[in-house]
């Protein structure tokens, strides 16, 4: 069961891979899927990091546990297409950016129209876990979890399944180094305080307020994606973007 290559131990490459096979199904009737142990052997990654993949995917509402009996699928969002693969090698992170700016502040304005207050909380506690978390595999992925919950509670289909595949290039390891160096220069308190600002729109009902805020927030990231790429030329050759904002 064990696969026969090494893929790196952290929660994002166990996020990614629990993702597919939350797309592929295969589970049975009950939709339960095997034991942490289980899936940390056939991945060959760490328990910790699959219990943080996990943590995200029940965030996001994709599975839930039953004490004493497991984890099950939920809800799964919709199939990638095949060809995504390809759009995300050929994809710079000028490129994620132009298209995150034009569809992340719909996003923000239409959850503050439709957001349930129970998005709202999950939306304060999973800003709290990026605050918290103690290393950058965790703030990746509870970011990861707080923009796509915003996107979900857009609750626009089409909207969220561009979302996915813009977040879907978010994976790619190669730029680990780059995102800590953006994230080191000072900026990230701001960034915190974005993160509260959006919610705090959304949770007012001001559907412009929030796309304002989700905007600026955006902007100031892709001033440190450049800053942080024209520091390191040789960053700007990876295909993908994986910075935390």
């Amino acid at each position: 069961m064990v696969q026969s290559s090494n893929p790196p131990d952290n929660a994002n490459y166990a996020l990614e891979k629990l993702r597919e096979m939350l797309r592929a199904g295969g589970f049975g009737d009950d939709g339960k899927l095997p034991t942490e142990r289980a899936l940390a052997e056939h991945l060959g990654v760490g328990r910790r990091a699959i219990r943080r993949a996990l943590e995200v995917l029940e965030a996001e509402g994709e599975v839930w546990r039953r004490q004493g009996s497991g984890t099950f699928a939920g809800p799964r969002p919709g199939n990638w297409s095949g060809s995504v693969d390809a759009i995300v090698a050929g994809t710079d992170f000028m490129e994620i950016m132009e298209v995150r700016l034009r569809i992340e502040p719909q996003l923000a304005q239409l959850a503050a129209m439709r957001a349930k207050p129970s998005e709202v909380a999950r939306m304060r506690d999973l800003a709290r876990k990026i605050i918290d978390s103690d290393d950058a595999d965790a703030r990746e992925l509870w970011d990861g979890a707080l923009h796509r919950q915003i996107a979900q509670s857009a609750r626009n289909q089409l909207f969220l399944a561009i979302f996915d595949m813009i977040n879907h290039v978010r994976q790619d390891e190669a730029w680990q180094a780059i995102r800590e160096r953006a994230r080191s220069n000072g900026a990230v308190g701001v960034a915190y305080a974005q993160h509260d600002g959006i919610i705090d729109a959304i949770a007012a009902r001001d559907p412009a307020k929030a796309g304002e805020a989700m905007l600026q927030h955006l902007l100031m990231l892709q001033e440190r994606l450049v800053r942080a790429t024209v520091m390191d030329p040789m960053a700007g050759e990876a295909n993908a973007l994986d910075l935390v904002d």
